[in-house]
């Protein structure tokens, strides 16, 4: 547990990943930032953090305890050391610090137990992936709702602008901007949420990712209740996109395994869909999507209001739409967010990975699951990953099995969406 200086976070990446090339999480500050007696400084970024000055006589002893548990997790003698806890998420440590002097007097110098109740605390997420913040932010805001504290989270910035106004307690700023004001100099406690592929140790998640479900892990790391709830959308008073009832839907994703690849189904839904009285909106910021020598294009019979837009945009379309139809991806997890009945399909994750849906569809005769399986590591270098079939036939079989017909049936469940449809339809004509 004493080391040099912080180690880095181990491999994390989200569902859409930023490039593997960008560092995750900015650093916490080089030295802790809370002052204590004689050169003594701690605090709690990315673990219980300690620094004991240089001595040429008499020695430290530092203990670092849980608080909840009772467990002395660390305790050491020394003339100098740079302490930092094994564990860098959330635990109510507490941290002592005694001075020995050269004839063996003890002297208590500080007995601090972790209390965020006003402090500036930071919460770190990465870039590059619109589902997995929308999915872990309810748990920051948890955090803040329980220790009080005065809470900063970092994050892309084009999400930035769905959840600040619904959120005014809590300040939000992009990995940049948080650099340059130096935040991490100031913060009290810093935690950072994400998906830790090879944390084997269990370092920056109490339990593995895939065994509690991809938006569970940040309520497991940040030490608050791990029941799901949708994250508030502060979303602009902005009318119907159009007049006429509508679905809308996303086909497109990071990965061919997350991708609905039954070679009629989309036909088959969009078919169903417009004979019921409904428009079909695709609203994938790609009309074609791919690598290598498999591209995915906009189904047959959907209109086209794919682009780089704004997520308030996308969100304004989700609100108003009779439901979605989507895959294991960010769009899912915002239309989830804007209340919208979604009608996920996905045999590449297990159902509990994602949001609950009464909607949710996935065919358990296939192969399946492969995602929430700690024995195949994703690879998001891999377009066409298929641990267990590659090659084969059966690759992808997860998705492609789902058929046109079982989708057909979840969206029948949906109340009222067939009757509005054709009563909407009726009322827009006359």
């Amino acid at each position: 547990m004493d080391a040099p200086s912080p180690s880095p976070p181990p491999t994390s990446a989200a569902a859409d990943p930023a490039p593997e090339t960008a560092r995750p999480y900015p650093p916490p500050a080089p030295e802790p930032t809370e002052p204590g007696p004689r050169g003594v400084r701690f605090d709690f970024n990315l673990g219980a953090r300690v620094i004991l000055p240089a001595r040429a006589e008499g020695r430290w002893r530092v203990r670092l305890r849980d608080l909840d548990t009772g467990n002395i997790l660390f305790q050491s003698e020394n003339q100098g050391a740079f302490v930092n806890s094994a564990k860098r998420w959330y635990v109510r440590f507490g941290v002592e610090v005694w001075d020995i002097a050269a004839d063996g007097t003890v002297t208590e110098l500080l007995a601090h137990d972790y209390d965020a109740r006003g402090r500036e605390v930071l919460i770190l997420f990465p870039v590059g992936t619109l589902g997995d913040i929308l999915a872990w932010f309810p748990y920051a805001a948890r955090f803040a709702d329980a220790h009080g504290c005065r809470l900063t989270c970092a994050m892309g910035e084009t999400i930035i602008p769905l959840l600040r106004d619904a959120y005014p307690e809590i300040r939000f700023v992009t990995h940049a901007e948080l650099q340059a004001e130096a935040l991490p100099e100031r913060a009290y406690a810093t935690y950072c949420l994400g998906l830790f592929f090879d944390d084997a140790d269990c370092i920056f998640q109490p339990t593995d990712f895939r065994q509690v479900g991809l938006h569970r892990t940040a309520g497991y790391i940040l030490g608050v209740d791990p029941a799901e709830e949708a994250p508030r959308l502060a979303l602009p008073d902005a009318p119907r996109p159009i007049a006429d009832p509508y679905i809308c839907i996303a086909a497109q994703s990071s990965t061919q395994s997350k991708n609905w690849t039954n070679p009629t189904g989309w036909r088959e839904v969009i078919r169903f869909l417009k004979d019921a009285g409904y428009r079909v909106i695709c609203i994938d910021r790609l009309p074609v999507h791919g690598s290598g020598i498999v591209w995915n294009h906009i189904p047959h019979g959907a209109e086209d209001e794919t682009g780089d837009r704004p997520l308030t945009e996308r969100a304004r379309w989700l609100r108003h739409a009779a439901a979605f139809v989507g895959l294991s991806s960010g769009l899912s997890w915002l239309a989830w967010a804007a209340g919208t009945p979604v009608v996920l399909i996905s045999g590449f994750t297990h159902p509990d990975n994602e949001f609950h849906t009464p909607y949710r569809v996935i065919n358990w005769h296939a192969c399946n699951s492969c995602w929430n399986d700690p024995r195949h590591r994703f690879d998001h270098g891999d377009f066409l990953w298929c641990p267990r079939h590659a090659g084969t036939p059966r690759q992808f079989e997860c998705s492609r099995l789902i058929t046109g017909q079982q989708v057909i049936a979840a969206l029948r469940r949906i109340p009222g969406l067939v009757a509005g449809a054709t009563a909407d339809h009726a009322e827009a004509a006359a």
